[in-house]
């Protein structure tokens, strides 16, 4: 009983911020034209037409798309840092950090540069996805050379990072000057591109990878305590985790592609879940992909009003955001190893800690 009212209280409060952020804007519209529009849209004639062609094209053609988006990245990137956080065993690690957008970004900039999109709308994607798991791959071999350790694979992931974002940087310098406008918002993040055709693919990437992930929950909590932990158990470890890696570039990659590379929303969202949903990855993951698509729904409604009519792109406001939840993160890095207390590591790293309640493993 108390899942099923949960759940429906999650929808719920869903449903309200998307209502809020297509309402809102630099043309506010009131709340029951939205709903009587998206009515009018999904049951034809069912409602009669008492607005505009402008607003009706202000909703359904820019707004609600741009929000769903929204909603999709917001949820695939924080479903990806909650993974890599446990799978890593890194409370730092992130797609942003570890590179892994930055190689989506570089991948979408060589398919829109230089493939002519021979593929369709298909070509941005899966170039993302191959750049991303080429970034996952890269960040994998430098960090066997310098170490294992967790320090070292966060900063792998920094230096491949400013790695290929250099090279997208370069790729964009000596590129069509027509194609730069369009190249930038790749390099910014922003929605503002959202059109409905496009929404299918992180709609079936998000949907296919949170049922796994959710269904492979249980052996994620027992990776995150240990490689030895998990084999005890009967996971392959290194199979079970090359899997996951693919998994999480290609929720990164593809997300990526339709929405440039926004910083530290798979950082932020997974340690604000395990504020009060606690390590249990059962909840965890379902959860920070609920929050994501919440956070980056609002980022996004701030990015549209703030200089109105102008849209400042999305991934400066979660960059100015996720750098000050970057520094409060180290800062209880910092006192947990100071004062040697278990608990905090362990929150942070997605694994029970000597108080953790195991009754849900």
């Amino acid at each position: 009983m108390k899942t099923t009212t949960a759940i429906l209280a999650a929808l719920l409060l869903l449903c309200l911020t998307i209502t809020a952020a297509v309402s809102w804007g630099s043309a506010p519209i009131p709340v029951s034209t939205v709903w009587s529009i998206i009515a009018s849209k999904l049951s034809p004639g069912s409602v009669d037409v008492v607005w505009s062609a402008g607003r009706e094209s202000i909703v359904w053609d820019v707004r609600l798309p741009r929000v769903v988006l929204a909603g999709l990245v917001g949820a695939g990137l924080a479903l990806t840092g909650a993974v890599l956080q446990a799978v890593t065993r890194n409370p730092l690690a992130d797609p942003h950090l570890l590179g892994v957008s930055s190689g989506g970004a570089l991948g979408a900039i060589i398919a829109l540069l230089h493939t002519g999109l021979i593929l369709g709308l298909a070509t941005v994607p899966l170039f993302a996805f191959a750049g991303a798991l080429a970034a996952t791959a890269l960040v994998a071999l430098v960090t066997r050379v310098l170490g294992t350790n967790a320090d070292r694979l966060v900063l792998s992931g920094v230096a491949v990072a400013f790695t290929l974002t250099s090279v997208g940087n370069l790729m964009i310098f000596l590129g069509d000057p027509r194609a730069v406008h369009t190249v930038i918002f790749w390099m910014l993040g922003g929605l503002g591109l959202a059109q409905w055709p496009h929404l299918v693919y992180p709609a079936v990437v998000l949907t296919a990878c949170l049922g796994y992930l959710v269904l492979r929950a249980r052996e994620i909590n027992a990776l995150a305590m240990g490689d030895e932990t998990a084999t005890t158990l009967g996971i392959p470890v290194r199979r079970f985790r090359l899997v996951l890696f693919v998994v999480t570039a290609l929720l990164t990659g593809v997300m990526v592609a339709f929405s440039g590379a926004i910083g530290f929303v798979g950082l932020m969202v997974p340690h604000f879940v395990r504020l009060f949903a606690g390590s249990d990855n059962v909840r965890v993951i379902p959860l920070s992909a609920f929050v994501g698509a919440l956070v980056l729904i609002w980022a996004d409604l701030f990015s549209r009003v703030v200089m109105a009519p102008e849209d400042m792109p999305i991934g400066v406001i979660t960059g100015l955001v996720g750098g000050m939840a970057f520094i409060a993160i180290l800062k209880r890095q910092r006192v947990s190893q100071r004062h040697g207390h278990g608990a905090i590591a362990a929150y942070l790293i997605g694994r029970p800690s000597p108080r953790h309640d195991m009754r849900s493993e």
